[in-house]
């Protein structure tokens, strides 16, 4: 169970750190409002939780499919190497949704989070992946999955939105090099562990 947690919550914080809209939409926010951070979270919940929720009703039955696991972890994989790579080789922070700042930050969570392609390849690939493995400990593991995924979105939202409330110098290029490096080797080494057990259920159903 506790590799399991280690696991989920850094595949999670290295998910949510990832540079994006919602990002840049929390940090323009934050500038106004200093606990923006949490509404966005909360906003983020609206759309996921439920996401989450349908996943876990209908896991027996997408479970059951080891070559659907096994696609379904090959992509997870690709998905995770791809965010690594991104995240190792650069940070190009957007500001195509700067402007957001003008709306509540509830909204920006809710919407971003369901206009955003990547959150829904992210939850029907690895996402679905953790999922599957948090039931194994029961409904209690996969609450408990829940509410840590989720944890992590609230801590890193609303400390950016707090810095981003302090001075934007908070967000260096550096400190973001660094956290973005780290992140990126992390997803890299989860990709190939992914895109390897995935290799081993497709090659026991051929």
């Amino acid at each position: 169970m506790i590799a399991f947690i280690l696991q989920a919550v850094g595949i999670s914080l290295s998910g949510v750190v990832s540079p994006g809209p919602m990002t840049a939409a929390t940090i323009a926010s934050g500038t106004k409002n200093k606990n923006a951070g949490l509404y966005v979270a909360l906003g983020h919940a609206v759309i996921e939780f439920p996401l989450m929720i349908a996943i876990f009703v209908f896991a027996d039955f997408l479970k059951s499919s080891l070559t659907f696991k096994s696609i379904v972890g090959l992509l997870g994989s690709l998905f995770l190497l791809y965010m690594g790579v991104s995240l190792v080789k650069s940070f190009k922070a957007s500001a195509e949704y700067s402007n957001n700042s003008s709306f509540p930050p509830l909204l920006i969570g809710v919407f971003l989070s369901a206009m955003n392609p990547y959150f829904i390849i992210w939850w029907a690939t690895i996402g679905a992946i953790l999922i599957f493995e948090s039931i194994s400990y029961g409904i209690y593991g996969f609450i408990l999955f829940a509410v840590l995924h989720w944890l992590c979105d609230l801590f890193w939202y609303w400390f950016l939105s707090a810095a981003s409330y302090k001075g934007r110098r908070v967000f260096g290029e550096r400190f973001y090099e660094t956290i973005n490096v780290v992140c990126g080797v992390f997803l890299i080494l989860m990709g190939f562990k992914f895109g390897f057990d995935s290799l081993k259920i497709f090659v026991s159903v051929s």
